[in-house]
């Protein structure tokens, strides 16, 4: 790892313990640019992960204990999904914004393009991975992308991974993109984390938005936390259990927890 990195990582990072309880998971209260800045702070310290949650995997973490752990044991657990937002600002954090994986994504391209930061991509479809590098080397021509891979749709062997962290090693990553889905990317990063020496940045669909082949949500819809229905209306096949079932509980559960915290303060 370089021992040189922006001075934007002399700025005011962000602390892990400045987060919000959602249910079972503590959430960072964030704005873009410090995410960025404490993503180049963390990769001056060593391995680390940083974790995107929305409604899905704040549920995951629900119902799995050791999930909820590899997920709050992040560096940064970052409110990509409004509800998470409206929970923080419900419990006293007007500040609370909203980072989006795709958002997250590009402003670490540029931040990586103007800094000589070492990147890599891991996940999705080889065809994205080839429409990312096209994209990224089109926006930031100054851009290092030193390692890709597509992985099978399968657990990787033994004999596979080890090839996969030689190779990362190698190629003396920073930052390495992970876009694997939840559960799995968070699970692949905590496993990881001392093996690679990097920082983990689990993003998701944003590689499928940055490629182009899935298109992104209009903005508008994502402030009033209805990106998940654009994204139904895109892939009901796949996504229509998630949805159905994880969006009425984490409303009944978030509610729960609400009137438990009224309770506890009239007390």
């Amino acid at each position: 790892m370089k021992n040189s990195r922006s001075s934007a990582a002399q700025s005011v990072t962000i602390d892990r313990a400045d987060s919000v309880p959602i249910i079972d998971l503590d959430v960072n209260v964030v704005d873009l640019d410090r995410v960025i800045v404490s993503i180049a702070k963390l990769c001056s310290d060593g391995g680390a992960y940083v974790c995107l949650a929305n409604v899905h995997m704040v549920m995951e973490a629900h119902d799995s204990p050791d999930f909820r752990r590899t997920v709050n044991s992040a560096a940064l657990v970052v409110p990509d999904g409004m509800p998470l937002v409206w929970m923080q600002k419900l419990q006293g954090r007007p500040d609370a914004t909203r980072v989006r994986g795709n958002d997250l994504m590009v402003g670490v391209l540029s931040w990586a393009a103007e800094n000589g930061i070492a990147l890599g991509f891991f996940g999705g479809r080889s065809s994205v991975i080839d429409r990312i590098r096209q994209r990224a080397l089109r926006d930031f021509p100054r851009i290092r992308l030193d390692y890709t891979y597509s992985p099978p749709f399968r657990p990787l062997t033994d004999t596979e991974d080890e090839e996969v962290i030689r190779a990362i090693k190698a190629a003396d990553i920073d930052v390495l993109f992970v876009g694997l889905g939840c559960p799995k990317q968070e699970i692949w990063m905590e496993q990881h984390r001392n093996s690679l020496g990097c920082v983990m940045i689990g993003v998701g669909a944003a590689f499928d938005f940055y490629a182009g082949s899935i298109r992104e949500s209009p903005q508008w819809l994502g402030r009033l936390g209805l990106e998940w229905l654009y994204r139904l209306t895109l892939e009901p096949r796949r996504l229509w259990r998630r949805y159905i079932t994880l969006n009425p509980r984490f409303i009944f559960s978030a509610l729960k927890q609400l009137a438990s915290k009224s309770s506890r303060i009239k007390l």
